[in-house]
C-alpha cells in the first residue's frame, strides 16, 4: 500500500510540474514579422491549399538557431522565381538569431529571398565544409542555395542539377548509401496546370476541388518522387529508378529513419488520399517498397488516409523507431508502434490520440519532449483546407493546435493525454496551421515551436518551464560520416532512463527541425553513459556527463566545445 501511495503521489506531483509548462507567443518580441501569402484570388486554385514550411538551422555556425521561412507568391507565380522588382513580391525570409531571444531579417544580404511559389525546405551540409545549404521546393523550379560561409548564399541549382520543375512538397537530406555525402529526397504531389484548374460549387459557393477531380475531371495524375545521389563534387545525379523508388502518388511528406536498426536510413512517404509508401533501404543503393509488409500503408482497419505529415520517433523507449502520420478531418492521427522491426501496429485509439484528433484537419506532426521527462510527446498543427467550411459544417477554418503528453502506465504501456489547454495552446488565437519546425532557439534547454500558418502571420511559441527538468543537447559533427551527422544514432543511459535518438532531416510537414539531438533527462542531473553510432561504423562512448548543457561531439575527436567545429 505504501508503494502504491508513493506512485500516486509521484503522478500527482508530475501532473503539477507538467502543468507549469506554457507555450507563449513571442513572435513580435522576437522580431519576426512574416506573413505567408498564397496568392488566393477567389479562383480556388488547388496550390493555395498546402501552405509552406520552415526550418531551424544554424547557417552561420555561431551556436544559435536561425530561421528560414518559405513563402508562396501571386498566381500565376514568376516563371523563373526571379524578378527585377523582387522586393515588392512575397518572398522567403531568413532570420538571423541575435543570441538574445531576438532575430534580424538578413534575407537581402544573404541572397535567399526566392519569390517562386514556395512549398517545402530542408538544410544540410552538402559539401562537408561545415556550413549548411538550403533546398527549397516549389510549384515550379526548385532551388538550392549554397552557403558561402560569410553570411551569404549563391543559387547553385543549375550546377547541382536539382532544379526539378514539378510540384514539389516536402524534402529531406540523408546519406542513404553511407558514402559520407548527404543525398536528397524530394516528394512530388501531382501534375497541375493553373489554366486547367477545377473547383466545386457547394451550396452556391465556390470551394476547392478534391485532387481526384483535378485535371481530367475524373481522377488525379500523381507524380513520382525523386532521389538525388550526391556525387561529392557539388553535383547530384537522379537515381530514382535505379534505386527502386518507382511508385507514383500524391506525396506530401517524407520521414527518414532507420526503423529496422540495420544502419541504413529508410523512408516513409505520407500520401494524400492514397495508401502511404514505406521504402526499406536494402543497403546496396536500392530500396524496396514494404508498406503492405510493415503495415504502414493503411490504418488498423485497412483504410488509406489522407496523409499530410509524418515523423519517426521512439515514443516507448524500446530502441525502435515508431511512426506517426497526420490526416485530414474525420480521420485520426495514426500512431504506428514498431514491433521490433517485424511490422508496425496501429495503436492510435488505445494510445489516446485517435478519438481526440478526429475532428481536426491535421498537417504538421512531430515527436518531441516538451517537458524533458525523457518521453517523446506529440504535437499536431491544425487548420482546415476550405476557408468557408463553416457554411457547410460545424468545422472552422482556423483551428487550435494540439499537444499530447506521453506517460508510462503501471502496466508498462504508454498513453497520450491532450494537454493543449494546460500548456496554453487553446488560449492562443486560432490559426490555419500548416508547416512546423521545432528547436531550442534560445538555448535554454527546452524545445520551442515555429508555425508557418497558411495565408496568415507566422507564430513563434516559446517553451516556458520545460527546462525545469534536466536535459542534454548534442550536436554531432561527422568527419568520415557526413558533417551534418545525419543518420547517426545516440543511445543514452541516465538513471532509469534508456533513450534512443537519431539525427534526421525529414519529418513534420514541409519543414525541418533542429538537427541537434535534444534529450529530456527528467530528474537525472547527469548522463551515466552515452554512445554515438556514426554512419561510418565508428562507435564512441562517453560517461558521467553533466546535464543541462549543449555538447558538440566531433567524430573521432570527442567533445569539442569551445574549439573549431568545422
Amino acid at each position: 500500500m505504501r508503494y502504491l501511495c508513493c506512485i500516486v503521489l509521484s503522478l500527482i506531483l508530475s501532473v503539477h510540474i507538467f502543468a507549469e509548462v506554457q507555450f507563449s507567443d513571442v513572435t513580435t518580441a522576437a522580431g519576426i514579422n512574416f506573413q505567408h501569402v498564397d496568392g488566393r484570388t477567389g479562383g480556388k486554385y488547388l496550390i493555395e491549399t498546402l501552405g509552406s514550411g520552415a526550418l531551424f538551422f544554424d547557417y552561420d555556425i555561431d551556436g544559435h538557431l536561425d530561421l528560414y521561412i518559405v513563402n508562396a507568391t501571386h498566381i500565376p507565380p514568376p516563371l523563373d522565381g526571379k524578378s527585377a522588382r523582387a522586393e515588392e513580391l512575397p518572398q522567403n525570409k531568413l532570420y538571423r538569431n541575435n543570441g538574445n531571444g531576438t532575430f534580424t531579417d538578413v534575407t537581402r544580404r544573404a541572397g535567399v529571398g526566392n519569390i517562386g511559389y514556395g512549398v517545402g525546405c530542408a538544410a544540410a551540409d552538402i559539401n562537408n565544409d561545415g556550413y549548411p545549404e538550403i533546398y527549397v521546393t516549389n510549384y515550379g523550379p526548385n532551388r538550392l542555395y549554397y552557403n558561402n560561409g560569410d553570411g551569404t548564399f549563391t543559387d547553385m541549382t543549375q550546377k547541382a542539377g536539382i532544379g526539378d520543375e514539378r510540384w514539389g512538397t516536402s524534402c529531406a537530406f540523408l546519406d542513404y548509401d553511407l558514402d559520407g555525402d548527404v543525398d536528397l529526397y524530394v516528394v512530388n504531389y501531382m501534375k497541375f496546370d493553373i489554366a486547367e484548374n477545377r473547383w466545386w460549387e457547394t451550396r452556391g459557393r465556390r470551394t476547392y476541388c478534391s485532387p481526384t477531380d483535378q485535371i481530367t475531371g475524373s481522377h488525379f495524375v500523381s507524380e513520382s518522387d525523386i532521389l538525388y545521389r550526391n556525387n561529392g563534387d557539388g553535383t547530384f545525379t537522379d537515381v530514382t529508378e535505379k534505386a527502386g523508388i518507382l511508385q507514383r502518388a500524391l506525396g506530401l511528406a517524407v520521414a527518414v529513419g532507420d526503423y529496422d536498426n540495420d544502419g541504413y536510413p529508410d523512408l516513409h512517404i505520407a500520401n494524400d488520399m492514397e495508401a502511404d509508401l514505406f521504402y526499406r533501404n536494402n543497403g546496396d543503393g536500392t530500396f524496396v517498397e514494404t508498406a503492405d509488409l510493415t503495415g504502414t500503408g493503411y490504418d488498423g482497419s485497412g483504410f488509406p488516409g489522407s496523409g499530410m505529415g509524418n515523423a519517426f520517433g521512439d515514443y516507448d523507449n524500446d530502441g525502435y523507431l515508431d511512426l506517426v502520420v497526420s490526416n485530414a478531418s474525420s480521420l485520426p492521427v495514426v500512431l504506428y508502434r514498431n514491433e521490433s522491426a517485424a511490422y508496425f501496429t496501429d495503436v492510435s485509439y488505445v494510445s489516446g490520440i485517435g478519438a481526440v484528433t478526429l475532428p481536426y484537419f491535421k498537417w504538421a506532426v512531430e515527436f518531441f519532449d516538451y517537458n524533458n521527462d525523457g518521453l517523446l510527446d506529440l504535437f499536431v498543427a491544425n487548420g482546415h483546407l476550405q476557408e468557408n467550411i463553416s457554411f457547410f459544417s460545424d468545422a472552422t477554418y482556423a483551428q487550435a493546435d494540439l499537444l499530447f503528453r506521453n506517460t508510462r502506465q503501471l502496466d508498462g504501456t504508454y498513453h497520450f493525454t491532450d494537454v493543449s489547454t494546460e500548456v496554453g495552446l487553446v488560449q492562443l488565437p486560432k490559426r490555419v496551421g500548416r508547416g512546423a519546425a521545432f528547436g531550442d532557439y534560445d538555448n535554454d534547454g527546452d524545445i520551442d515551436i515555429f508555425l508557418n500558418n497558411s495565408n496568415q502571420p507566422a507564430t513563434l511559441l516559446r517553451n516556458e518551464g520545460g527546462n525545469s527538468s534536466h536535459w542534454l543537447t548534442i550536436q554531432l559533427i561527422g568527419t568520415q560520416s557526413n558533417v551534418s551527422g545525419l543518420g547517426a544514432r545516440i543511445v543514452v543511459k541516465a538513471g532509469d532512463l534508456s533513450l534512443f535518438r537519431e539525427v534526421r532531416s525529414g519529418a513534420s510537414y514541409l519543414s525541418q527541425s533542429d538537427l541537434r539531438v535534444h534529450l529530456g533527462l527528467g530528474e537525472n542531473s547527469q548522463v551515466d553513459a552515452l554512445e554515438v553510432h556514426w554512419q561510418s561504423g565508428r562507435k564512441e562512448q562517453f560517461t558521467n556527463l553533466k546535464s543541462n548543457q549543449i555538447l558538440r561531439i566531433k567524430e573521432g575527436h570527442g567533445v569539442v566545445n569551445g574549439e573549431e567545429i568545422r
